[in-house]
């Protein structure tokens, strides 16, 4: 067993906080494509809104990340999160969580924890959505609003970060537990 548990859903919606619990609880080890965006976009002294409109003209950007997330989930014993988590574990992946919020919410969280003002945060993260929405179909064909993929989808829009971590704590907790027992039988 990999042990790979994938957090996805749009900026926002909590896949980092609740991923860092889980990673904690379960003794995993974390990838989160979110981070290495931002560092990436950093490094190159660009804002994230513009250097998503970089990375629709540089295809590597996205090629980079999505490739560190493959090799992750191939070695296994990681909380991955990402837009495109669940798609770059694939087979590897043990449980795949989608988190929601309305995009009122979304935005308020992300300004809130980037202290910027809530309509720039706003412009911001529809010109990132569409941008890598966009790339993500062109690249890999693949639809991010098609929630198949996913096992568990928690609406995080009324519940407390701790409220969600025991409901993906418990989704968790069943799957490695039910693969724990598959591998010694």
């Amino acid at each position: 067993m990999k042990r790979v548990i994938t957090i996805g859903g749009l900026h926002g919606t909590g896949k980092s906080s609740v991923a860092d619990e889980i990673a904690q609880r379960f003794n995993l080890r974390r990838m989160s494509a979110g981070i290495v965006f931002r560092q990436l976009a950093k490094e190159r002294g660009l804002s994230i809104e513009e250097f998503s409109l970089a990375a629709e003209e540089d295809e590597e950007i996205d090629r980079l990340i999505d490739e560190r997330l493959r090799l992750e989930a191939e070695r296994g014993n990681v909380v991955m999160d990402g837009q495109l988590a669940a798609w770059m574990a694939g087979e590897n992946a043990d449980l795949n969580i989608l988190l929601t919020a309305t995009d009122e919410t979304r935005v308020k969280r992300i300004a809130d924890r980037d202290n910027r003002d809530f309509e720039a945060s706003l412009r911001e993260t529809r010109t990132r959505e569409a941008s890598e929405k966009e790339r993500y179909f062109e690249f890999y064909g693949v639809d991010i609003s098609d929630i198949s993929i996913y096992d568990l989808i928690i609406d995080t829009e009324n519940y407390s970060l701790k409220e969600v971590v025991e409901i993906a704590a418990v989704a968790v907790e069943g799957v490695l537990t039910e693969s724990e027992e598959t591998d010694k039988a």
